[in-house]
């Protein structure tokens, strides 16, 4: 269900409450083809893995991601982006043809219970597009990805927001969508509004929120509702500097609470000081990955350094 679907049968609800039950009526059915979801108690439940089976010869703690030779292919200008009729005048034409592009080669890395992955590189390098992946909003051209437990993801900040619901409608229509049931929020919300600092605007439609605040709600509903696999994609530097510092010690919680974090971010001192583990990428290539923290991040700085000379 997309979300101009959505917003017309929300607004067929006349009050607050009564569009807050719809929104989760309407998401339900798409929160349990979730992976793992939420019980009705609000306990974890998790369900069996899809994709690939266990690396064989994995040593060490359990892990509980594997990302096994992933690779993501795009392609323009086949007949989905020319249309039909386009398509068939270029093929009597001969003139068809269609443009690959690997956003990703054969990304290998596992990941352990408590591990926190800073991904680094570029613009370009594929960053976002493994997160994609790895969330499983995307499937892999090739290579597969297992995941144990609930993921929450913070990919594009602005996304799962519908901006003419309140910022209370918005804080459960995002739960559901990671799908968390009604009284799981309900516990949880009070929680989530204070971490975002945002009890003064709870009724407001979510449009008139600045994108700092926008920004501040989707993190606190990712981090509050304890997943075991984090993912945030370059959010720990939105707000002013006191909410980014309070975001990194919410993550250090996270992490000794032994959930797996993945950060994205172009800032070294973050990676340096938060991360456990580093993942080097360059249009679209795997250079290096491993404990390494500052010996990996001081080979990326020198390469930015030598790059912009």
């Amino acid at each position: 269900m997309d979300m101009g679907e959505l917003d017309a049968r929300l607004k067929m609800s006349a009050d607050s409450g009564e569009r807050l039950e719809r929104i989760r009526e309407l998401l339900v059915n798409q929160s349990n083809k979730n992976r793992f979801a939420i019980s009705c108690d609000g306990e974890k439940q998790e369900r069996k893995p899809t994709a690939g089976a266990y690396a064989a010869g994995n040593k060490g703690g359990v892990s509980i991601l594997e990302v096994h030779d992933v690779s993501i292919r795009y392609i323009t200008g086949d007949f989905k982006d020319i249309g039909l009729k386009e398509y068939l005048v270029r093929r009597l034409q001969n003139n068809y043809h269609v443009n690959e592009f690997w956003a990703d080669r054969n990304i290998s890395f596992t990941l352990e219970k408590g591990d926190m992955l800073g991904i680094i590189g570029t613009n370009g390098a594929g960053k976002s597009t493994l997160l994609k992946v790895i969330s499983g909003i995307m499937e892999p051209t090739g290579g597969w990805v297992k995941r144990e437990g609930s993921i929450a993801a913070l990919l594009e900040l602005a996304s799962g927001f519908d901006g003419d619901l309140t910022v209370r409608e918005n804080a459960y229509l995002r739960g559901a969508m990671l799908g968390y049931t009604r009284k799981f929020m309900d516990e949880k919300y009070g929680q989530i509004i204070e971490f975002a600092e945002l009890q003064e605007f709870q009724d407001r439609p979510f449009k008139q929120l600045s994108s700092g605040m926008k920004s501040r709600l989707a993190f606190s509903i990712a981090s509050l509702v304890e997943p075991d696999i984090l993912i945030l994609d370059e959010v720990l530097s939105v707000g002013d500097g006191a909410f980014r510092r309070k975001s990194e010690s919410k993550m250090r919680e996270i992490i000794a609470g032994g959930a797996t974090t993945i950060l994205v971010s172009h800032s070294l001192q973050q990676v340096r000081e938060m991360c456990t583990r580093v993942l080097w990428l360059h249009k679209g290539e795997q250079i290096e990955f491993g404990g390494d923290v500052q010996g990996i991040c001081s080979r990326y700085a020198k390469f930015l350094d030598e790059k912009q000379r």
